[in-house]
C-alpha cells in the first residue's frame, strides 16, 4: 500500500491535479512521476507516442495514476490539451504541468499551491533563473526573445514565457480555442489567457539544467523557432488590430480620461513642445501601413527620442476598428490623388481583399496620409495647449 502524499489534501482542497507530458524521457521519467508521488496522486501523464522505453516504464504505474497513451507523436501542444480535456471531464478546476526531462522540482508544488490560494483563477508561470549554472545560450536568448513579444501583445511583463512548469485554472480556460500542437501552444495559451483577463504571475522556482550530453530536449532551433517566431507576428497582427483596441476603448470611462488628460497633457513639467510631438508621431505610427509592427515602432521611436510614450500609445490608437474604415477609406483617396489612378473602391465595399487589389494607391495614399495629419494633429495639439498654458499663467 502506497503511503499517503505530502499534498494530498490540499491537492483536494484546492482541486487540483498534475499534468506530466512526455515524448522519449526514459532516463528521467520514473524519477518525475515518483517524485511527485510524494506530493499528490492525482497525476495524468501523457505518453505522447514515445518510440524508447517510456510505456514500458509506464506500466508501473497504471493502477495508481492516470496514463494517456497517443498512438504517435503530436507535439506537446497536443498532449497538454488531451489532459486538459481528461482533467476538465475528471471535474479538476486547476492544473500543474511539469516537464519530465528532470528539469523541475516536484518539491516546488507547494509553491503553485500556496500561490494560487492567493490569486484564485490565476494562470502560474514558474520563472526559472535564467543566470543559474549551465543554461544554454540559446534557451536565455530564446526566452528573452518570448517574454518581450509577450509584453508587446498583452501589455504584461514576466520574466519566463517558456518554463513548462505551471499551474493553468483549466475550468475558467475551458472555453478557449486553440490551434497550435508543439511548443509554441505554450505561447499560444498564455496569450489567450491575458486577452481573456485571467491574470499571468510569474513565480520564482527552482531549476536543474544537466551539464551537455546529460541534457535531453526536443525542442528543434531551426523549425521551433520559427513557428513561435510565426504565431507571434499572427499575435502582433492581432494585438494591435482587435486586443489593443478593444482593451482601450474599454479603458475610456470618464473618470479614466480625466485623469489622462490631466497628468498627460496638463503636466507643466513636460513642454508643449513635447506633447505635441508624442502626437505627431502617435498619430504617424498610427496610420502608416506596417501592419503589425506600427504599435511596436511607434514605441520603440518615443522611447529613443525620449517623447510622452502614454501620449504616443494613446496617439497611435487612431487606427481602432470604428474609426480603421475611415483611415483606410482616407488613404485610397489620399493615394488616387498623388498617383492619378482611380481605385475601385466605396464606403460600400471597403475591405482587406478590395485593398490588396489597389495595394500600390493604398500604400502611397496611407504614407501620405500619416504624413499629413501627424503634422496637422501635432500643430494642433500645440496651439491648444499653447493658449491653456498662457491663459491659466494669466489667470495666476
Amino acid at each position: 500500500m502506497l503511503p499517503v502524499p505530502k499534498l494530498n489534501n490540499r491537492f483536494d482542497e484546492l482541486n487540483c491535479c498534475v499534468i506530466i507530458p512526455t515524448y522519449n524521457n526514459e532516463k528521467t521519467i520514473v524519477k518525475i512521476i515518483n517524485d511527485s508521488l510524494e506530493y499528490t496522486d492525482k497525476i495524468i501523464v501523457v505518453n505522447d507516442g514515445t518510440t524508447d522505453s517510456t510505456a514500458e516504464l509506464l506500466k508501473l504505474y497504471e493502477t495508481s495514476i492516470i496514463i494517456i497513451h497517443q498512438s504517435k507523436n503530436y507535439g506537446k501542444g497536443i498532449a497538454l490539451r488531451t489532459a486538459f480535456k481528461k482533467a476538465i471531464e475528471m471535474g479538476y478546476r486547476y492544473a500543474i504541468t511539469i516537464d519530465s526531462d528532470g528539469q523541475h522540482f516536484p518539491a516546488d508544488f507547494v509553491l503553485f499551491l500556496d500561490k494560487i490560494e492567493q490569486d484564485p483563477d490565476s494562470l502560474i508561470i514558474g520563472a526559472r533563473n535564467m543566470n543559474s549554472e549551465n543554461v544554454p545560450g540559446g534557451s536565455s536568448f530564446g526566452n528573452k526573445f518570448s517574454n518581450f513579444w509577450f509584453w508587446i501583445e498583452t501589455g504584461i511583463k514576466i520574466p519566463d514565457t517558456q518554463s513548462g512548469f505551471r499551474l493553468y485554472p483549466i475550468s475558467r480556460m475551458k472555453k478557449l480555442n486553440y490551434f497550435t500542437s508543439r511548443f509554441e501552444f505554450e505561447i499560444e495559451v498564455i496569450v489567450k489567457a491575458a486577452w481573456k483577463g485571467i491574470p499571468v504571475i510569474p513565480l520564482p522556482i527552482q531549476v536543474y539544467y544537466a551539464k551537455g550530453d546529460e541534457r535531453v530536449t526536443h525542442f528543434r532551433p531551426g523549425k521551433d523557432f520559427m513557428r513561435i517566431s510565426l504565431l507571434n507576428t499572427y499575435f502582433v497582427i492581432l494585438a494591435f488590430l482587435w486586443y489593443r483596441p478593444m482593451r482601450f476603448l474599454r479603458g475610456l470611462t470618464p473618470e479614466n480620461i480625466k485623469a489622462f488628460v490631466k497628468k498627460h497633457f496638463f503636466n507643466e513639467k513636460e513642454s508643449v513642445t513635447k506633447k505635441s510631438l508624442s502626437v505627431s508621431v502617435g498619430i504617424f505610427f498610427g496610420i502608416v501601413p506596417i501592419w503589425g509592427y506600427q504599435l511596436v515602432t511607434a514605441i520603440a521611436v518615443a522611447y529613443f527620442l525620449k517623447l510622452n510614450r502614454a501620449i504616443v500609445i494613446l496617439a497611435a490608437n487612431i487606427s481602432i476598428p470604428i474609426i480603421l474604415p475611415a483611415i483606410l477609406y482616407g488613404s485610397l483617396k489620399t493615394g488616387e490623388l498623388i498617383t492619378g489612378q482611380q481605385s475601385t473602391i466605396t464606403l460600400k465595399n471597403i475591405n482587406l481583399e478590395n485593398i490588396k487589389l489597389n495595394l500600390y494607391v493604398y500604400l502611397t495614399g496611407a504614407c501620405v496620409l500619416s504624413i499629413v495629419l501627424a503634422i496637422v494633429m501635432g500643430i494642433s495639439t500645440y496651439l491648444i495647449l499653447s493658449v491653456i498654458r498662457n491663459n491659466k499663467k494669466k489667470t495666476t
